[in-house]
């Protein structure tokens, strides 16, 4: 993108198919998230190394925008790095290790649908002998670093998408690294919430002198696609509410929204969860989601769309 900084897209961008970043400024780069898997993530830092000289060994920062194992499963080949992230996605961290998904994709032929929507949704990716690598630095609010003579700031915004999503600043080059607090043509998930913390995320972003904005799924983008984003959480806020006012149970508000254009983004079935994560809010219940019966009506709306 010019200047030292650099983005790593994976198309198309849905389920595990996430972006990452490197930051370089003279002997000293910064790598902004792992992937999903190590064949993956090991794939990804040979390209940068061809691309930029940078290969793993010479990466001393690495940042994980957030929790979920798609942007840190690979931390592990980065190992000799500083890993930062805030300190609430650290505790989230082992929530969901790779063994766990390791178990649960094995498992998948004998679960019926949604054994068919974990194939088509994580399929691709090898979660054997992936060890869980957690930070070795946290921090709570903002954390000001430098990558030689550039400055780049971490300012955490969760919980929104998860418990601790945090930007990546990098102000001389006028970017800014989102994590999933943006996906791009995909619809976006609220495992964490609440909707309010996610919408201030990204009039933060709106508010920044950046250029290029570099999201956690799909194409880099600017601030346009960043409002779009907003835009659907507001929607489907308001939505969501309606039907929760009107005593409408959870699982049929998510099938009974109309997503217009929205229906067109990747994923189209993740509003399940997000109307979840939504009513769980308006009735202050801050016990965790059911993965298992979020994961079955996913796979019913999925189903549903296709035909």
């Amino acid at each position: 993108m010019g200047n030292g900084a650099w983005a790593y897209l994976q198309p198309d961008g849905g389920w595990g198919w996430s972006n990452a970043g490197l930051i370089r400024d003279g002997e000293e780069a910064l790598l902004v998230d792992t992937l999903f898997d190590e064949r993956l993530t090991a794939e990804m830092l040979a390209q940068m190394d061809a691309a930029t000289g940078i290969g793993a060994g010479d990466i001393n920062l690495l940042v994980n925008t957030h929790a979920n194992g798609d942007h840190t499963f690979g931390n592990r080949l980065v190992h000799q790095a500083e890993i930062i992230a805030s300190q609430a996605s650290a505790d989230e961290m082992p929530e969901l290790p790779p063994a766990m998904l390791a178990g649960l994709m094995a498992q998948s032929d004998a679960m019926g649908e949604v054994g068919q929507y974990l194939q088509r949704s994580f399929g691709a990716f090898d979660f054997g002998g992936v060890e869980l690598t957690l930070p070795t630095r946290t921090f709570t609010g903002r954390l000001d670093l430098t990558v030689g003579d550039k400055a780049v700031e971490l300012i955490e915004v969760g919980p929104a998408h998860t418990q601790g999503d945090v930007l990546v600043h990098v102000p001389a080059d006028r970017v800014v690294y989102t994590g999933d607090i943006l996906f791009i043509e995909g619809t976006p998930i609220m495992w964490a919430g609440p909707v309010g913390n996610w919408i201030a995320a990204i009039d933060r972003i709106l508010a920044m002198d950046v250029e290029l904005i570099v999201p956690g799924h799909g194409p880099i983008t600017d601030k346009a696609g960043a409002r779009r984003v907003r835009d659907y959480l507001v929607y489907i806020d308001a939505q969501a509410r309606a039907r929760f006012e009107a005593g409408m149970p959870a699982e049929e508000a998510a099938f009974d929204i109309a997503l217009g254009d929205y229906a067109n983004w990747g994923d189209a079935e993740r509003i399940a969860v997000n109307v979840d994560t939504l009513y769980r809010e308006y009735r202050g219940d801050t016990a965790p989601p059911d993965i298992m019966r979020l994961l079955t009506l996913m796979a019913r709306l999925d189903v549903a769309r296709r035909q």
